[in-house]
């Protein structure tokens, strides 16, 4: 596997509340979309999301994901980027949804949680990087 960084000039789309459209394999080998909240840890792109959520099991199977996030302030300006998920981690999990919270709802802690729910971040390898505008 062949590690891609993101480019510099599409960082940004990082920083913003720009929602990720992530791409996972389902069970009949169908594709399966849902917007997520993503960060850059300047290796990996990350997303959080709950333990037994479609999005998980689907990764749970097969690695591999296509993601793009579209610039909110420019509808043609994007970043498309495949890879695979190295890690999914329950630890730190919480804060780092806390931190996603943050950013796009300007809430210290995320509002949806529900009682007994586990939450992991999972962590993505960029392979392919394309970027546009």
């Amino acid at each position: 596997m062949t590690l891609a960084a993101i480019p510099e000039n599409y960082r940004d789309l990082f920083t913003k509340k720009a929602f990720a459209h992530l791409a996972t394999v389902g069970r009949d080998g169908a594709p399966q979309s849902t917007p997520v909240w993503v960060d850059y840890d300047g290796t990996h792109v990350r997303f959080n999301t709950a333990r037994g959520r479609v999005k998980e099991r689907n990764l749970q199977r097969n690695p591999r994901i296509a993601l793009s996030i579209l610039d909110p302030e420019n509808p043609y300006r994007y970043l498309q980027v495949r890879g695979r998920v190295v890690e999914t981690t329950e630890q730190g999990a919480d804060a780092h949804i806390d931190a996603l919270a943050k950013k796009y709802l300007d809430k210290d802690r995320y509002p949806f949680r529900r009682p007994g729910e586990v939450r992991v971040t999972v962590k993505i390898a960029p392979e392919k990087i394309q970027g546009l505008g």
